[in-house]
């Protein structure tokens, strides 16, 4: 099975399966389990950058379990399984600065009823589908990330290599050099997710992204804390927007109540927004300092901390999925429902979809070939089903604002549950959110106040909690094309946003023998990919570091 092939130079080993998978997020691991359910002897593997699966998994979550009910029917009756938590409470909040009015449930549309879902950590989901997907006889590579594509002469994937080790900052092999891997597939499916590195490469040489929407983005930054026994109800849900972003600012907030005390807290901004000098972060410490929110956190304890892009352009915005010889899956393709909060549950059946119509090519003795039946059901099944009727919700609100946009974007769902139709038809979500930002000239700084180290910290404490490493004497994965585009233009037209947008601390503009220096401090990177998508310039790219660096996170 393995031998030996050049490429770039450098001598690789090479090894052969039927379908290589990146990414051992839901959606690759649900497409490794249902490729071995469909046909055991399908020989599949995974990678995974993160040191273990579920190092690099970040999100709410509160699942709609649609998605693991098609794949692992019997779930319930497995002890292990991490779905502890039903939801039993569903809260909508709109906050002003000082109060807190709560929407009638009765008024919400029926597709945002968190009833019968689950609040869990989705790192242990992933862990748990892993386990699922070694008992079939999946191979999981964690601490191996995809760093290049691999094509034929025609042009078609065929598989992919890990990221050399042991490259010192210079760029040239260290002493402890290890060459990656080339691993070789009939099939390619990439479920990197939001904004990865390879996804990119691949929508911009197909023209995946070509007749859709621009992709839209949020970014999400989350906590983990563990409360007081009587300042938790095991089982609620609690969204609010409104305070503290402005009325033309989108975003919002979630809390839930998970097992064992433990509360998880965080805050959404979406990354179309104007001011160059908003700092999401400060956004989100704000948050828990509301009346209504602080006393949840009374007495407790700061346990986590991590930030996730999200994507947010929904239906309209998802590329063709499929390209000779693989396809996208899970938020790598953007299957998000963001007034739902919820993206999993879509990530797992894209996965499962994927694997199904690949193992039949396989079946009929196809590779390296597009697999065009993923890309022409998608939106005739369930995940179609989820995103079709909330399309107009977020270009709703980022063209009318928090009052109207919200209403237009209700009404908008009430007529798609009751009817089947949109008075809006699918509307445009216009600029990409890097285009979206406006020169500082035109906002005015915004005075955030200091954190208390009790309710609300700094980025650099808030990072060590992430436990996030990379190591030192290699070269910084944030790549800067432009330094005198990104002194002129970031720094001298927009304010230096980097300093604020990124939630780990990673770049600053420091003022070194009269001049001002770019210092990117790779090492706090939680690999949250906000730089890559709102630069003004488009001017940071963001590929990944060593296999097995960034964040480590337990329980997110």
């Amino acid at each position: 099975m393995e031998r030996t092939v050049a490429m770039e130079e450098i001598e690789r080993e090479s090894m052969e399966f039927d379908v290589v998978i990146v990414g051992a997020g839901p959606a690759g691991l649900s497409a490794a389990i249902r490729l071995k359910q469909v046909n055991p002897e399908l020989s599949v593997v995974v990678l995974e950058k993160g040191s273990e699966v579920g190092a690099h998994i970040l999100s709410g979550a509160v699942v709609d379990p649609i998605g693991i009910d098609a794949l692992l029917p019997d779930w319930r009756s497995d002890e292990a399984h991490p779905f502890k938590t039903e939801v039993t409470d569903d809260h909508f909040l709109f906050l002003t600065k000082e109060k807190a009015i709560r929407l009638p449930n009765a008024f919400m549309p029926p597709l945002l009823n968190n009833h019968g879902n689950y609040i869990v950590s989705l790192g242990n989901v992933c862990r748990w589908l892993a386990t699922k997907a070694e008992e079939l006889g999946v191979e999981i590579y964690p601490g191996f990330a995809a760093a290049e594509l691999m094509y034929d002469d025609k042009g078609a994937v065929t598989g992919v290599i890990t990221g050399d080790m042991g490259i010192e900052k210079n760029g040239e092999p260290g002493p402890n050099f290890t060459p990656g891997m080339a691993l070789l597939g009939k099939y390619v499916l990439i479920g990197e997710g939001v904004r990865g590195s390879l996804a990119k490469q691949l929508i911009a040489k197909y023209s995946l992204s070509e007749g859709r929407e621009p992709q839209k983005f949020g970014i999400g930054i989350k906590e983990l804390w563990q409360v007081k026994p009587e300042n938790h109800k095991q089982g609620l849900v609690r969204h609010s927007f409104g305070w503290p972003l402005d009325m033309q600012t989108g975003g919002g907030s979630f809390l839930y109540h998970l097992e064992d005390n433990l509360v998880a807290v965080g805050f959404v901004v979406h990354l179309n927004y104007k001011n160059p000098y908003l700092f999401p972060f400060e956004e989100f410490q704000r948050f828990k300092t509301h009346p209504e929110i602080r006393g949840t956190f009374e007495g407790a304890k700061r346990i986590s901390y991590g930030a996730r892009a999200i994507t947010e352009g929904g239906y309209q915005s998802v590329p063709k999925l499929t390209f000779p010889g693989g396809a996208l899956i899970g938020c790598s393709a953007g299957f998000v429902n963001v007034p739902r909060i919820k993206g999993s549950h879509n990530a797992v059946l894209s996965g499962k979809l994927a694997a199904e119509k690949i193992a039949a090519a396989i079946a009929a003795g196809r590779s390296h070939d597009e697999v065009v039946e993923i890309e022409n059901e998608w939106r005739d099944g369930p995940i179609g089903a989820d995103l079709k009727p909330v399309r107009n919700v977020k270009p709703l609100w980022s063209k009318f604002g928090l009052a109207i946009g919200v209403a237009l974007g209700g009404l908008d769902m009430w007529t798609n549950s009751l009817f089947g139709f949109s008075f809006f038809g699918t509307v445009s979500h216009g600029k990409t959110d890097a285009e979206s930002l406006e020169p500082a000239a035109l906002h005015t700084p915004i005075d955030y106040p200091k954190p208390d180290g009790v309710l609300t910290f700094d980025r650099l404490s808030s990072v060590f909690l992430s436990n996030t490493n990379h190591e030192e004497d290699q070269p910084v994965h944030l790549k800067v094309k432009d330094l005198t585009l990104q002194k002129a233009s970031e720094l001298g037209t927009f304010a230096g946003p980097s300093t604020r947008y990124c939630p780990a601390g990673v770049y600053e503009w420091v003022e070194k023998d009269g001049e001002m220096t770019y210092v990117i401090n790779g090492q706090n990177c939680v690999h949250c990919k906000t730089c890559d998508i709102k630069d003004p310039n488009q001017n940071i790219n963001w590929v990944p570091p060593q296999g097995g660096e960034g964040p480590v996170y337990p329980n997110m």
